[in-house]
């Protein structure tokens, strides 16, 4: 760090990081744990670290430009045209299944931000949480570190609701799955889980074999539904994430994307008290 870096202020490392468009503020965490960012040639040892905008930072050796405290000060205008301030992206990816909710993927496999439209290439987004392979829906990109960091912490219980198409296994009561998922319940491994809002839903044309039901969840515990039917003798024939806080997928179609208004990004910030 350089040495008027603290009595100047600065930024913390993993907000620096985060605003830098690098990845979600939680990531930057684990990417400074895990001993794989450098400020000024020395390995960090805290994301509380503070840097200014003319310190070297490192993530696996390769330099990461920092923004200046004019530039992220975006946060005070987070819309509007670009121009001489940065003004962060936000988009809506309705992602299909057979997709990958990260930034890269080491098997090769298709990832959320090759739908980025081309007007959009150059940013470096990121994607907002995750939704599981064989999973589609509303799932969000950006390059707003703060924003995405509070959208993504237990903290705010931000709630996000899925239409999932089941098959019960013979003997289960659907309305006494629908009652435990409502009550909490354990699962096989052992977590604990909050009441989930679970009702079944109408059928739906062409939908196929099959129960609908909706859920909405308050926490974020990986592969959650899927383990929670796995446990309740329901096959998940069908996964969609229709809802996150107060935005909605709407008529978006599998692969198609979209930015997000002026207030859609206004509401999302109040959710978390931005």
């Amino acid at each position: 760090m350089s040495g008027n870096a603290e009595e100047n202020g600065g930024v913390r490392l993993n907000k620096a990081l985060a605003d830098a468009g690098l990845c979600s503020r939680r990531k930057a965490d684990e990417l400074v744990f895990a001993g794989r960012v450098s400020v000024n040639g020395t390995v960090a040892d805290s994301p509380g670290l503070r840097v200014q905008a003319s310190d070297r930072v490192s993530v696996d050796g390769r330099p990461v430009r920092l923004r200046a405290p004019s530039v992220t000060a975006a946060k005070a205008a987070p819309w509007g045209k670009a121009g001489e301030h940065w003004t962060p992206c936000w988009l809506m990816l309705h992602k299909p299944v057979g997709v990958v909710s990260t930034a890269h993927d080491p098997e090769g496999r298709r990832t959320v931000l090759e739908y980025v439209p081309p007007a959009w290439k150059e940013r470096r987004l990121f994607p907002v949480g995750r939704l599981d392979y064989f999973s589609e829906g509303l799932i969000l990109l950006t390059d707003d570190g703060e924003l995405a960091h509070r959208l993504s912490h237990p903290r705010w219980h931000m709630p996000r609701r899925y239409e999932v198409l089941v098959r019960p296994e013979q003997g289960v009561s659907l309305p006494d799955v629908l009652r435990r998922m409502g009550q909490g319940m354990t699962l096989e491994e052992g977590e604990h889980l909050a009441p989930v809002e679970a009702v079944e839903l109408p059928a739906r044309p062409g939908m196929g074999r099959g129960i609908l039901i909706g859920l909405t969840l308050h926490q974020g515990l990986n592969r959650q539904i899927r383990r929670m039917c796995r446990d309740l003798g329901l096959t998940v024939l069908k996964l969609r994430r229709v809802s996150q806080g107060p935005l909605n997928l709407g008529t978006l179609r599998p692969g198609e994307v979209r930015a997000l208004s002026r207030e859609e990004v206004t509401a999302l910030r109040r959710a978390v008290r931005l």
